[in-house]
């Protein structure tokens, strides 16, 4: 296949995609056509519970939510096949090629799932004048996930035809539910990377500009995100209010008490309580209130201080107003350095190709916080080493922003870097060996 004709493979896969967006646990549609995709290629898939943990799906919508979705998935399926292994929201996939002849395993993280914004609908928003916006509501590839995926199936269209210069096993991961950091976790205790001897984790976008390429991008804060109940008793604020344990003003004393967690002098830290629900009426005392709270470190051990300290806070708060309260951990990210070998080796494929302008071997510029730590740190634990690199592209707006666009013009760059890489890698073991 010519270049031409896989820059429009990929353009159509990725604005496909952006069409039909769907969240965490829920990449149901996109997971069957992933799938289908994969097998038409030529690749061994292991699907759903075989590559995911159940116990460690953290944040995982509701049997109900899951089933509603999954209807949905029925009616806008291109390529059923695989659909219902993916029924029970479990849509986690693995795709292997064995090349027969000896040489390392080396594996790519994709990640699949979209976000709650509605996508902007203003005519000069470039997916809208292609007609390629989100048709469904509140929902929206505005992270770049959907670009993720194409490269990843373009990828493996590389793979297969040029399978003959390689050697060793290449597995392509596509995981879900990355936002919330909740997905990777789950793909890691079900073992998918223990035989891996090199990771590479891409993502587009992330401030890094048109043409530039990070080879190890170092600046992820390990995170937990916390959803924290706090359980009182309702009473009527004018006749008897003695009678009430007031669950909004345990919430709202805990929330105001998180944001003066001392910082750390070992490193950054972030916290913020993202939402408070609570009441029913303004002559009721409350007797339940949700908070949704994240922490975030420079490290995974700055993280689990902040961590602890909102938790002694909770339990202050509660007791102050005789409530009780339930703690759930529903994300979680740990941090992560990527192995300097293995960024050498996409360093070197950046700068040798032709449309990257700029590329860095680290940066450890802030960019959130990212599960596919968990994969990188399983690998270096296991004596292999890993990266997370970055492809630079022109913005329409912010990530996780209702006006997010990329230009497709880094897709192809980003397929031939990672291909290139596996060459390499190729290479260097066979000169060890």
């Amino acid at each position: 296949m010519s270049r031409e004709n896989l820059v429009s493979n990929l353009i159509q896969w990725r604005r496909d995609l952006h069409k039909f967006p769907e969240t965490g646990f829920h990449e149901m549609r996109t997971a069957s056509i992933v799938a289908a995709t994969l097998e038409k290629l030529g690749f061994s898939l292991q699907l759903g519970k075989k590559v995911m943990d159940e116990n460690y799906c953290m944040g995982k919508p509701s049997d109900a939510e899951t089933m509603e979705h999954f209807e949905w998935a029925k009616e806008n399926d291109i390529s059923s096949k695989y659909l219902e292994c993916f029924k029970e929201g479990y849509t986690g996939i693995v795709a292997t090629w064995d090349t027969g002849r000896k040489g390392p395993t080396i594996a790519f993280r994709f990640d699949m799932d979209a976000l709650d914004i509605h996508e902007n609908e203003d005519e000069n928003h470039f997916p809208q004048k292609e007609g390629f916006r989100s048709r469904i509501l509140n929902k929206m590839h505005a992270c770049g996930h959907d670009a993720h995926i194409a490269i990843g199936l373009g990828l493996a269209m590389m793979i297969t035809q040029n399978q003959q210069k390689m050697n060793g096993t290449i597995k392509l991961i596509f995981q879900p539910a990355e936002e919330g950091v909740r997905g990777a976790k789950s793909m890691v205790k079900a073992n998918v990377v223990k035989d891996v001897d090199y990771f590479i984790a891409i993502h587009i976008g992330t401030g890094v500009p048109h043409r530039h390429f990070v080879a190890s991008n170092n600046g992820f804060f390990a995170t937990s995100k916390l959803d924290i109940t706090f359980h009182g008793e309702a009473s009527h604020a004018g006749a008897k209010p003695e009678k009430g344990r007031n669950a909004l003003l345990a919430a709202a004393t805990a929330a105001l008490n998180i944001y003066a967690i001392s910082r750390h002098s070992g490193g950054m830290t972030r916290v913020n309580v993202g939402e408070m629900l609570a009441g029913s009426g303004r002559n009721i005392i409350p007797d339940r209130a949700l908070l949704k709270v994240e922490t975030r470190g420079e490290t995974s051990k700055i993280n689990e201080y902040v961590k602890q300290q909102v938790e002694a806070i909770v339990e202050g708060a509660a007791k102050m107003y005789q409530n009780e309260y339930e703690i759930k951990l529903v994300g979680e990210a740990i941090s992560c350095t990527g192995s300097t070998e293995l960024a050498e080796i996409l360093h070197t494929c950046a700068k040798e190709h032709h449309f990257i302008e700029m590329s860095y071997l680290q940066s450890k510029d802030s960019a959130g916080s990212e599960d596919a730590t968990y994969f990188m740190k399983e690998v270096q634990r296991n004596g292999g080493q890993a990266t997370y690199c970055i492809i630079g592209t022109e913005l329409a707006a912010g990530h996780h922003n209702d006006k997010f666009d990329i230009n497709e013009e880094s897709l192809l760059p980003a397929v031939e870097i990672l291909y290139n890489s596996i060459l390499k890698l190729n290479e260097l073991n066979s000169n060890v060996n």
